[in-house]
């Protein structure tokens, strides 16, 4: 049996779900593609050295040989790093940030915005070039969490300041609505 907390209103009682506002998703990221370009470098000359070389060795094993290295080298160099970039990805939502990342083992953190927390971005001169940055996100533990060369990393940056902002003036409504009395209710320090 589950039990879902509800926001409540001091004169009416608990705020329907319907009242509450949905969570949507603002953004799925990873980081930028461009990690991938020397990957691919690598697959089409692998490729085109397999190709030009295979049939013109002069025996069968080194022909063999030689497509054994290039697919190993193959998916080394370049599988292995695509495999990475697509298993790390970032959402965003209007109440939470949620990192995933691993392959066998998957792991899932997750960052509520009305928490609070510090945004700021590093950008290299390269990154800056493509307008991605690493984002930081300073929670008060020991590590900041990153979101590792994500594109637009300023718009992030801003994004992330705009629903931290609204999420805490939302949380605190529900607290003055909830801490103010009802009619009628006698409080302390008040005669009735």
């Amino acid at each position: 049996m589950s039990k879902k907390k509800t926001a409540r209103n001091a004169t009416t009682g608990p705020l329907s779900p319907a009242a509450q506002p949905p969570e949507r998703v603002v953004a799925r990221l990873r980081a930028h593609a461009r990690v991938l370009f020397w990957p691919t470098i690598l697959l089409f000359a692998v490729c085109g050295i397999t190709g030009f070389y295979f049939g013109n060795l002069a025996l069968p094993w080194q022909n063999t040989a030689l497509l054994v290295g290039a697919v190993l080298l193959s998916m080394v160099g370049w599988l292995l790093p695509l495999v990475l970039w697509l298993s790390r990805r970032y959402t965003i939502t209007t109440r939470r940030i949620i990192f995933r990342h691993g392959f066998f083992v998957r792991v899932r953190h997750e960052l509520v915005h009305s928490r609070g927390y510090d945004v700021t971005v590093r950008q290299t001169w390269l990154q800056s070039l493509w307008r991605s940055g690493t984002v930081s996100i300073n929670t008060g533990l020991e590590h900041p969490l990153l979101l590792k060369d994500v594109p637009n990393a300023d718009l992030v940056q801003q994004v992330l300041n705009d629903l931290m902002h609204e999420s805490r003036s939302y949380i605190g409504l529900g607290r003055e609505e909830t801490s103010s009395f009802a009619p009628g209710t006698p409080a302390w320090g008040r005669s009735s």
